[in-house]
């Protein structure tokens, strides 16, 4: 019985994967450290930037509405005049704005509480892909170029090895022999 070996017609196939592989891997790992940069970002604009902001807000708004209350007080203590609506009107719009700038604040210390077991499992993710891309398809890659390779010598050998190419050999004439005496003649 006959043993048949594998019909390797082609291994553009693998190449063009390989190729495919590269221009992947060159497009992934800028992108990944992209992502690992913004959720860094995202962590110091909640700790550093927002919090400090709806601090500072909070602050003026309760020196706001300290103001605004201090004026309606002294126009009830001396008496000499009622408080107008608008003065009444101004600590009900700082309440309102305090309140805003406590919520907002509150809200952004929930996020940063929140943000490690949120962004952590996704980040682990990313650490996850990232490692895969460092290490594993560069293996993959050359893997890929190995059995390229393989399958390139194996459809190589059976193939038959042609002849090296041999010009025609070149013809003399040839002289017929004679004898002594027809050289003589």
């Amino acid at each position: 019985m006959a043993q048949q070996g594998a019909n390797i017609s082609s291994v553009e196939a693998l190449d063009t994967f390989r190729a495919a592989l590269v221009l992947y891997l060159s497009k992934a790992r800028p992108t990944l450290d992209e992502i690992n940069a913004e959720v860094v970002r995202l962590r110091v604009w909640l700790e550093s930037d927002r919090r400090i902001f709806w601090e500072k807000q909070a602050r003026r708004c309760a020196l706001k509405l300290e103001e605004a209350k201090q004026s309606v007080f002294s126009a009830e203590m001396s008496r000499l005049r009622e408080s107008t609506s608008a003065e009444r009107t101004a600590v009900t719009k700082a309440q309102r704005d305090l309140a805003e700038a406590e919520a907002k604040l509150a809200s952004v210390k929930k996020w940063v509480s929140d943000f490690e077991s949120r962004v952590s499992p996704l980040a682990k993710q990313l650490e996850r892909m990232q490692s895969f891309l460092s290490s594993g398809l560069p293996r993959a890659h050359a893997h890929l170029t190995e059995s390229i390779r393989t399958l390139e010598a194996y459809a190589n050998v059976g193939m038959p090895v042609a002849a090296p190419a041999i010009a025609e050999p070149t013809v003399l004439p040839v002289e017929p022999d004679l004898t002594n005496e027809e050289k003589a003649s």
